[in-house]
């Protein structure tokens, strides 16, 4: 099974401190979220969830084409209301 090249790109991590523990969302992907007890695993955390979900995402969707489908890029421009952004590749 082919998956596609490799493509980096950037989400928005939204991050805050609650009691203690780092605590962040994916801006661009509902249902992406975790927690680490500092930034750092706060960021990881949040990759390895992104990375599900994009996963699972693209296997949905093939699934749901079934056969006899063909895969295009599309291009979204945004604006970010905040400049920090997470790399999350």
């Amino acid at each position: 099974m082919n998956n596609g090249p490799i493509v980096k790109r950037t989400f928005t991590a939204v991050v805050k401190q609650d009691s203690g523990w780092s605590i962040g969302w994916v801006a661009e992907i509902p249902g992406v979220n975790s927690q680490g007890k500092t930034r750092s695993e706060l960021r990881r955390n949040l990759r390895s969830a992104l990375k599900e979900a994009l996963e699972f995402n693209r296997a949905d969707a093939l699934s749901a084409a079934k056969s006899n489908y063909e895969e295009e890029p599309i291009l979204v421009s945004s604006s970010v209301t905040s400049e920090r952004q997470l790399a999350l590749g």
